[in-house]
C-alpha cells in the first residue's frame, strides 16, 4: 500500500504538469485545428532562460531568497515565451491558414527542430543543472514520501488550471476564443479579430509553458535542449487522451496519464518478471495514446472542435 500511495504521489505531481502543458496544445487546437508541436519546445525555452538568469543574478552576487529568485527568472521566462509564441504564430502558421492541413503539420515539426538547435547554439547540448536554491524537505504522508517543492507545483498548477478554465468561461476574451472556436467567420462578422484571438492563444499557451518548463527543471533539477521534445509528447497524449480540443478533458487526461505512467513505472518490473524495468516507462504514454486511437479517438471527455463554415 505504500508503494502504491508513493507512485500515486509521483503520478499527481507528473500528471498536474502534463496537463499545464496539454492546454497549450488543446487551446491551440480547439480554435485553429493545429497540432502545434513545437509547444514542447516553448516548455523548454522557459526552464532554460529562467536558469539562466537566476544563474546571471547569482553570480552578480545578489543574494535573494531561492523562491524570489525563480519568481525574477519567470518574470522574464513567461515575456520571453508568449513572445516567442506569438513570433511562432505570425510567422510560421499564420501565412498556411486555410492551407491543407498536411502543410501546417510538417511546419510545426520543422520549428520544433529549429528551436531545438537554436537553444543548442544558445545553451550546448549539455545538461544544464538547476541551481540548488528551493526547499527539497520531504514531507510523509501514510508511509509516501513527498516534497514540499512537489506539493507546490501540484497546488499551482491546479491554481493556474482553475483560473484559465475561469477565464475562457467568464471573460469577454474568453467568450471571444469559444466564438473563434465555434465559428472563425461568423465570429469576425461579430466584431470579433479572429487574428488577434488567435494570437491570444498561442501566447496564453506559451505563458503557461514558460511556468510548465520551470516545474519540470525544479522537480528534476536539470534542463536539457531535448527536454521538451517527449514532456511536450506525452502532454499531447494526454491532450488526446482527455479529448483534444477540451480544457477540461485536458487537465483530467494530464493528471491520469501521470498516474497511469507512474504507476506502470513502479509495478511493470513485477508485471514481465524483471523483463522490463522503470526506465521504459515512457512506453506506457505511448501505448495508452495508441489505444485511446484505437477504441476511443474523441477521448474520455469528447473532442471538441465545431465545423468549419
Amino acid at each position: 500500500m505504500d508503494i502504491f500511495l508513493q507512485q500515486i504521489l509521483n503520478g499527481l505531481v507528473l500528471g498536474s504538469i502534463y496537463a499545464l502543458i496539454a492546454l497549450g496544445y488543446t487551446m491551440v487546437y480547439g480554435i485553429m485545428g493545429l497540432i502545434n508541436f513545437a509547444h514542447g519546445e516553448v516548455v523548454m525555452f522557459g526552464a532554460m532562460v529562467t536558469i539562466t538568469v537566476i544563474t546571471t543574478l547569482m553570480g552578480m552576487g545578489i543574494n535573494l531568497p531561492g523562491p524570489a529568485l525563480v519568481l525574477i527568472g519567470l518574470l522574464v521566462a513567461i515575456p520571453a515565451c508568449m513572445l516567442l509564441g506569438f513570433t511562432i504564430e505570425r510567422i510560421a502558421y499564420r501565412p498556411l491558414r486555410g492551407k491543407q492541413r498536411l502543410a501546417p503539420l510538417i511546419t510545426a515539426i520543422g520549428v520544433s527542430i529549429v528551436l531545438q538547435q537554436v537553444a543548442i547554439l544558445i545553451w550546448g547540448r549539455n545538461y544544464i543543472p538547476f541551481p540548488q536554491i528551493l526547499d527539497h524537505d520531504v514531507v510523509t504522508i501514510f508511509g509516501a514520501s513527498i516534497t514540499k517543492l512537489q506539493i507546490v507545483i501540484i497546488v499551482l498548477c491546479l491554481a493556474i488550471m482553475a483560473g484559465l478554465l475561469l477565464m475562457v468561461e467568464r471573460t469577454k476574451l474568453g467568450r471571444a476564443m469559444r466564438a473563434t472556436s465555434q465559428n472563425p467567420a461568423v465570429a469576425g462578422l461579430m466584431g470579433v479579430n479572429v487574428n488577434t484571438i488567435i494570437s491570444a492563444t498561442f501566447v496564453i499557451g506559451s505563458g503557461l509553458g514558460a511556468i510548465a518548463g520551470v516545474m519540470v527543471a525544479t522537480n528534476y533539477e536539470q534542463a536539457h535542449y531535448y527536454m521538451g521534445f517527449m514532456i511536450g509528447l506525452k502532454a499531447f497524449t494526454a491532450a488526446v487522451l482527455g479529448g483534444i480540443g477540451n480544457l477540461g478533458g485536458a487537465v483530467a487526461g494530464g493528471i491520469l496519464l501521470g498516474i497511469i505512467e507512474s504507476l506502470g513505472a513502479g509495478y511493470i518490473g513485477s508485471l514481465t518478471g524483471g523483463f522490463l524495468g522503470s526506465n521504459y516507462q515512457d512506453i506506457i504514454a505511448f501505448m495508452v495514446l495508441i489505444a485511446v486511437l484505437i477504441f476511443r479517438p474523441s477521448g474520455l471527455l469528447g473532442e471538441k472542435m465545431a465545423d468549419r463554415a
